[in-house]
């Protein structure tokens, strides 16, 4: 017989899987895991929050584009691990939850008054794909392989496993419980989808007169941007991304119509005969898919290709639904249509799209070019720091203004390039985001730009940074308070008296915090220390944390507030 320990186990599933990196706080009975771990090629990066802590496997995998595991204690560091899983749910990240329950003799079920008795599997089965309690060690590898292959089919998302914490230790027979890669049961690759249909919509395509591509996050997960691209090229299509795709399409792409640019991209997108959406559901910021931000589905025709069969027609009915991986089936599509018209010239109709697209982005030089009574304008602060790093740097956007600030003026124009919660609007992701950017993509530089409100939430994780050596650099737009909110009563007609609950301390210094944990942290108050203090702060090879104090006026009258506004009553 072969005896292994339950916790040794555990780790010969997670190598079996690729899993090369897994966050979360340790408790007592994960030692056997935990101990073993490294052994198995495992890199432990402990946190100081377990939600934080998902955050940070959230930023890994979506620059990965691996699975990743985060552990949690029982009772309620399992329970602070939910609240990330969430977020994992709502954005589509493939995150394997693992976290002891206490003993099962007083919690299987609970015999009342049991300590940390806390049903985690029930609290984590609606915001899972999978969510099980593991009663008979030997079903440990059956039961991980369950969880992945939730996780990993269709449409990404997270899977949640709970094991007694009396099992990590006890021994078992390793002949009882075989552990075997992926590839031997589950699928890894949905192929290209039907030829016949992959030639109907050639055909739908190369007799369009006016079509249009549309590219979602499954994009980015199939590693299909060159595929996209390219058959955008090839029809001279007009090409739009979901928020969460940014960067599927270079932004400074001729035909990339971006999503604040609505009077453009709706007149484009109804006025094109055929529509082709990759990989995206066509959500609330998507317009769902529908008039008046898209064209009437029963006069154009719309293909739509996805590996979850569930969201084929979801918001929008389909002529054409292709269920299949990205990559493979724009692959094999872009060679039928390349076999059934040349190359075409240029896009109809782009120089008055473009017109349109002018108008906007004077209407948006008007919220840059405001003059701040002190500190910085918010839009030259983002577009400071776009200017600074390079155009293959991750950036995060984190907050509620300071993400429309973001969104104008920090230009996306590589792939993998860029981090937002954008089904959630989840406060706190960004700091832990960037994290796990630089840990996914070590050689890139990465930069997060937060509010001040939404930093607060996970700011200990620059500890986390300097601790395992990663170099990042967090710019903190401070206006003392929560800016969205302020906006939201100024919207509906309340004057700055009545504007209650909106207020952080002024003497907040986020700089000195950061300092405080060893990292660098320098404040700015003139848009002209931005540049150097960038330089200082790269230069110096730690995290790095900019205090930039942003004018609250300002602030708090975002270029894209009403659109966004607006978006949400669709």
């Amino acid at each position: 017989m072969s005896e292994i320990t339950v916790g040794e186990l555990l780790a010969r599933c997670l190598q079996a899987e690729g899993i090369e990196m897994m966050f979360g706080i340790i408790d007592g009975s994960h030692i056997p895991f935990t101990a073993q771990a490294p052994r198995y090629g495992i890199r432990h990066i402990n946190c100081h929050h377990e939600e934080g802590a998902v955050h940070l496997a959230e930023g890994y995998t979506r620059i990965s584009r691996k699975p990743s595991v985060v552990i949690g204690s029982p009772g309620p560091g399992g329970a602070n691990m939910l609240a990330g899983v969430s977020s994992a749910y709502a954005e589509g990240h493939p995150i394997i939850a693992i976290a002891c329950t206490r003993r099962r003799l007083t919690t299987d079920p609970d015999r009342g008054g049991a300590w940390q008795a806390t049903d985690l599997v029930e609290m984590a089965r609606p915001i899972t794909k999978y969510s099980a309690l593991v009663r008979q060690p030997e079903r440990l590898p059956e039961m991980l392989r369950a969880a992945f292959r939730a996780a990993l089919t269709g449409r990404p998302g997270p899977a949640f496993i709970a094991i007694p914490d009396e099992f990590l230790g006890m021994k078992i027979d390793a002949n009882k419980a075989p552990v075997y890669p992926s590839s031997n049961y589950r699928m890894i690759n949905m192929g290209s989808g039907d030829p016949a249909w992959i030639k109907q919509a050639a055909e739908i395509l190369t007799n369009a007169k006016r079509p249009f591509l549309h590219a979602g996050k499954g994009v980015l997960w199939a590693d299909a941007v060159a595929e996209f691209v390219a058959l955008g090229n090839h029809l001279a299509a007009g090409m739009s991304t979901s928020m969460g795709a940014r960067g599927a399409v270079p932004e400074d792409h001729p035909h990339y119509f971006f999503l604040f640019d609505m009077q453009a991209s709706a007149l484009a997108r109804n006025e094109a005969d055929v529509v082709l959406v990759v990989g995206s559901r066509l959500g609330e910021y998507d317009g769902w898919g529908m008039p008046p931000a898209w064209g009437d589905p029963f006069r154009q025709k719309t293909i739509q290709i996805d590996a979850d069969p569930a969201s084929i027609g979801l918001n929008r009915p389909v002529d054409l639904g292709i269920v299949a991986d990205a990559k493979a089936a724009l692959t094999s599509l872009l060679a039928e249509v390349k076999a059934q018209t040349p190359p075409r010239a240029e896009m109809p109709n782009l120089s008055r799209y473009r017109e349109l697209t002018q108008q906007t982005m004077m209407e948006g030089m008007q919220y840059i070019m405001a003059q701040p009574t002190y500190g910085l304008n918010p839009g030259q602060m983002v577009f400071g720091a776009r200017t600074f790093f390079p155009s293959d740097a991750i950036s995060v956007l984190d907050g509620g203004n300071t993400t429309l600030w973001g969104v104008a003026y920090n230009q996306i124009t590589e792939p993998n390039s860029f981090l937002y919660s954008v089904k959630m609007g989840f406060l706190g992701t960004g700091l832990p985001f960037a994290i796990g950017a630089k840990l996914a993509n070590p050689e890139r530089q990465v930069y997060c730009i937060t509010g001040d409100g939404a930093a607060g939430f996970n700011l200990m994780e620059m500890e986390t940074a300097l601790r395992e050596n990663i170099p990042l650099v967090v710019i903190v737009a401070v206006d003392d308070g929560w800016g969205m909110e302020r906006s939201a009563y100024t919207f509906q007609g309340y004057p700055p008296e009545q504007q209650h609950g909106v207020d952080l301390s002024n003497q907040l210094r986020y700089d000195l915090i950061a300092q405080g944990m060893g990292c660098y942290g320098e404040k700015v108050d003139d848009v002209d220390q931005l540049a150097p203090a960038l330089e200082r702060a790269v230069a110096s090879g730690k995290p790095a944390l900019l205090h930039v104090t942003v004018d609250q006026a300002i602030n708090a009258d975002p270029p894209g507030y009403k659109q966004f506004r607006y978006i949400r009553t669709l």
